[in-house]
């Protein structure tokens, strides 16, 4: 099982290493910023080069701001273009994959014509890397927030061309916030998408169901630690710490003891 944490673009390799990580994830500029991804330091082809001499892969989350799903031609258009420019960056500096958020629509309307957006969106992806779309903790329009949520995102990408470079990526913070059981959830997912491709490891600061996303150091929230062990186990899939960064090494080292990884 691989497994690694978010860290700093301009000091990736170095970060990754120093942690004892497999994988690393990081933002390429200010993920609240509607600029063009940009590569740190001596751009993509060096950091391409340091990550496969270290033997570290690497992930890009795409900038927050992203919402493919919106009816709002100001928001949904630039969050097409800014995912194109960020799978495309991700495949300069040879990313397994870009992560982007499920999005939303506003409490008034309906919300198959988010799920008919992302359709659009995905059709006109030129996806040279895969995207993860992540489930997210609150906002009762998310398009990834309850598992019907998924269903009905998944269901509306049946039949596209590019669903094949379309997978998931589970945010354990995120699922717990939304309410979901964390005992079942893997299970459930699967079941739906038939695939989970990274799992972002995060305790919560709240109590499940609250909708909101604040992350905690592994054992120091809401989770069970059991109970999050036995999901990783199960997912079978990459894992990403989004905790403190302070708190990476001792985690990495325990989920490597825990899991045997």
């Amino acid at each position: 099982m691989l497994i690694g944490a978010h860290v700093d673009a301009d000091a990736a390799i170095a970060q990754a290493v120093a942690l004892g990580a497999d994988i690393a994830q990081v933002t390429l500029g200010d993920p609240q910023s509607w600029r063009k991804p940009t590569v740190p330091g001596d751009g993509a082809v060096a950091l391409r080069s340091q990550a496969t001499d270290a033997g570290i892969g690497l992930y890009v989350h795409a900038a927050y701001v992203i919402n493919v799903a919106s009816t709002n031609n100001r928001i949904r258009i630039p969050s097409r273009k800014l995912l194109q420019q960020t799978i495309d960056a991700a495949v300069g500096i040879g990313a397994s994959g870009v992560i982007v958020h499920g999005g939303h629509v506003t409490a008034d309307e309906d919300q198959r014509r988010g799920y008919d957006n992302w359709r659009k969106c995905v059709d006109g992806l030129d996806l040279k890397v895969p995207i993860l779309i992540e489930n997210t903790a609150g906002g009762k329009k998310a398009m990834m927030r309850y598992l019907d949520s998924v269903r009905d995102l998944w269901a509306a990408l049946d039949g596209s061309d590019n669903l094949g470079d379309v997978g998931l990526c589970l945010d354990t913070c995120h699922a717990h916030a939304a309410g979901l059981d964390l005992e079942t959830v893997v299970s459930e997912v699967l079941g739906i998408t038939g695939r989970i491709d990274l799992v972002h490891c995060n305790d919560s600061r709240d109590m499940a169901g609250s909708g909101r996303d604040r992350h905690a150091p592994l054992g120091q929230g809401q989770l069970d630690p059991e109970v999050l062990l036995a999901l990783l186990r199960e997912a079978k899939a990459p894992v990403m710490l989004e905790t403190p960064p302070e708190n990476h090494t001792a985690e990495i080292a325990w989920l490597r003891e825990q899991l045997g990884s």
